[in-house]
């Protein structure tokens, strides 16, 4: 069953790496710069990101950085 939309349970379920790639999109990267960032390649961003929205129930990067300000992911932006 999936936690309810804005839950602390869809919080925690994200690894650090999914947060840290969300907080990366939200601050205006691309998946090429965060992987760069992340010293990890762009295949693997979007495998954090693919993962990241299956958690959050989202389809897309807008829909996901808002879910991620609502759950608090990340301080200032």
């Amino acid at each position: 069953m999936n936690a309810p939309v804005g839950s602390i349970a869809q919080r925690d379920s994200l690894t650090p790496r999914e947060s840290d790639v969300l907080r990366l999109l939200a601050r205006g990267c691309t998946y090429e710069q965060a992987a760069d960032r992340l010293g990890v390649s762009p295949h693997t961003v979007q495998s954090h990101i693919k993962n990241a929205y299956r958690k959050l129930g989202l389809r897309c990067a807008a829909a996901a950085v808002m879910r991620a300000i609502e759950l608090r992911l990340f301080g200032e932006i």
